[in-house]
């Protein structure tokens, strides 16, 4: 169990880069400048990540039993910029410690 929490949470920093990324880099070329290959290519690796994010904290949740409260902010984290990293820092890094 340890060896897929961590793989969530490799995911889960991956997903809020990618985030970060099409917030504050990949939209602002779009719109200032007007190149739009930035936010295709970066957009669809978050979607892609995205999904992946969803679908692991389903089976992590699932795996470790979480209340829906804890489902629920873990779910919440993915479609906030910097969201995923507070999860991870509130919720994923004291579940891992605990089961080292």
């Amino acid at each position: 169990m340890l060896k897929e929490l961590k793989l969530f949470r490799s995911i889960s920093i991956m997903e809020g880069l990618s985030a970060i990324i099409l917030f504050f880099i990949a939209m602002p070329i779009k719109y200032t400048i007007g190149h739009e290959e930035p936010v295709r290519y970066v957009g669809s690796i978050h979607g892609f990540l995205f999904v992946i994010y969803v679908i692991f904290a389903l089976y992590i949740g699932y795996k470790v039993k979480w209340d829906f409260k804890t489902l629920f902010y873990v779910m919440i984290a993915s479609v906030f910029p910097f969201g995923t990293f507070v999860m991870d820092k509130k919720i994923l890094i004291p579940i891992i410690q605990k089961h080292m």
